[in-house]
């Protein structure tokens, strides 16, 4: 499973701000997100685009990869707090107010999905002349016994019981 990584650091936004735009995108389909992100009404979006397009591009450098963009998804994402800017402003009667400027570490993670080799094998039907009915191992398989009785409709006339 091919995996790519990205992280921006000290990104003038709150972790708390990025969160909200990140739960939208985690576990979506790699094309789907970048769409989400683009029309996201946020400020932040912009910069988890980026993070997000860069770790297709890290993907695509590892060893084995498919370079199939529809097989990813975007397995994680999170932001991390970063260092705050503590700054000063003035406040009445010669007091000061704190201004705290936080910044945010996030991280994108995308994975390619593993290639489906084929469906598991639909229930036997056998044909009889006056309805269908599910064979012997199909009926054993989800739960009937073979004492019970099947049940097959007749075009025209009702319910008829068979063994």
């Amino acid at each position: 499973m091919i995996e790519g990584r990205a992280t921006a650091r000290y990104i003038r936004t709150s972790a708390q701000k990025a969160k909200l735009v990140m739960d939208l995108i985690r576990g979506q389909e790699v094309d789907r997100a970048l769409s989400t992100l683009r029309f996201a009404r946020k400020r932040i979006a912009r910069d988890i685009e980026k993070v997000l397009r860069s770790a297709i591009a890290n993907a695509h450098q590892r060893d084995g990869a498919s370079g199939d963009v529809d097989r990813m998804f975007v397995s994680g994402c999170h932001a991390d707090q970063g260092p705050t800017m503590k700054r000063i402003r003035a406040a009445p009667m010669g007091r000061a107010f704190q201004i705290k400027k936080r910044t945010a570490h996030l991280t994108v993670i995308v994975t390619e999905r593993p290639e489906t080799t084929g469906r598991a094998p639909a229930p036997q039907v056998e044909e009889s002349g006056n309805g269908d009915t599910l064979s012997r191992e199909s009926e054993r398989k989800m739960g009937k016994s073979a004492d019970e009785k099947t049940v097959k409709g007749v075009h025209g006339a009702g319910p008829v019981e068979s063994e």
